[in-house]
């Protein structure tokens, strides 16, 4: 059981390859902030992130705001936050936007695609993961606007990449269960995406991923979010953890800027929120499963945190979503 696991276990994401791609230089992409595409590629209030994976060949990715990125084969590349950015390799080319050609693109499956100028060659995979827009920030939130990693240094990136070309290639060819195959490997990509940013991470960085990392926080974030619903008090969670309950407390602080406590209570309107949303339960239900001790209690911490009761919580979202 680790922290970022349990995160990723319980906030439910959709996820696709979308774009199989032979391309020669020069060709460029430039694609919107993911807010625009996100309903293009699932209904629903959901946040999308889009990942590159360079299978072969050279390109540059440059994001808004920030700094042109060389890449090399073997390299993924992710935007936590959905950030605009550009993605090509050559020089004079107008890039074709992906927000125009995404209806499309989509429509053609994993189709290999071949587009460029005939110049030098690569090999481009990409992909997206969309999820529960509160639920996710809880570990995006101290990511930069790009992560970069290579999965070439190590025998279990190289399966990954063995299996996605693999998969890719099948769900090309109509192969039966493998759009299913491939959705699954989507998810596999973006997790192990932020397993090696997290091992590359210095020391004495602060955030979520940061506190997932250490032994003692990370195992504490990982009980709370493991057993939510459990009345925990800081006490008990330092005695399941081995450590002072003054040192647990300080140093949660110290990476997450607040309380265990306050974390957990937080991450618990959060899920009863999403329920809220998505399930027919009744308040009472939805509360209990959260971990408070009554809906009267929920009914209070939700008012807070939202502004408004459960009740109307559920039915503003409700009106939303039809009015989408």
């Amino acid at each position: 059981m680790d922290a970022l696991s349990e995160v990723l276990r319980i906030i439910s994401l959709d996820s696709a390859i979308y774009f199989n791609a032979e391309l020669t230089e020069p060709w460029c992409f430039l694609s919107p902030e993911a807010q625009t595409l996100a309903p293009i590629f699932v209904r629903g209030a959901r946040h999308v992130i889009i990942f590159h994976f360079l299978d072969a060949g050279r390109a540059f990715i440059h994001a808004e705001g920030g700094e042109r990125v060389e890449l090399r084969a073997g390299d993924i590349v992710s935007f936590p936050h959905g950030h605009g950015h550009r993605l090509g390799s050559g020089q004079d080319v107008t890039p074709v936007n992906v927000g125009e050609t995404l209806p499309d693109v989509l429509a053609r499956g994993l189709e290999l695609i071949k587009i460029g100028g005939g110049g030098a060659g690569a090999r481009l995979i990409c992909g997206f993961i969309a999820c529960d827009p509160h639920l996710c920030q809880t570990f995006l939130g101290g990511l930069p606007p790009l992560i970069r990693v290579n999965i070439r240094d190590d025998p279990s990136g190289q399966w990954l990449e063995n299996s996605l070309q693999f998969s890719v290639t099948e769900a090309a060819r109509g192969q039966a269960g493998s759009g299913a195959v491939v959705a699954k490997l989507s998810e596999v990509v973006f997790a192990e995406t932020i397993r090696r940013y997290l091992r590359q991470t210095p020391q004495g960085e602060t955030g979520w991923l940061a506190a997932a990392r250490d032994v003692e926080v990370g195992k504490a974030l990982a009980l709370l979010h493991h057993r939510h619903a459990h009345p925990w008090t800081v006490a008990e969670l330092a005695h399941e953890v081995g450590m002072s309950r003054t040192v647990l407390a300080e140093r949660f602080r110290q990476f997450l800027g607040e309380p265990p406590i306050a974390y957990l209570t937080r991450w618990r309107l959060r899920l009863g929120a999403r329920a809220l949303e998505t399930t027919g339960h009744s308040v009472a239900q939805i509360a209990a499963e959260s971990g408070y001790e009554s809906e009267a209690a929920f009914n209070r911490a939700f008012k807070r945190a939202h502004g408004m009761p459960p009740a109307r919580y559920r039915r503003e979202r409700a009106i939303q979503r039809i009015q989408a």
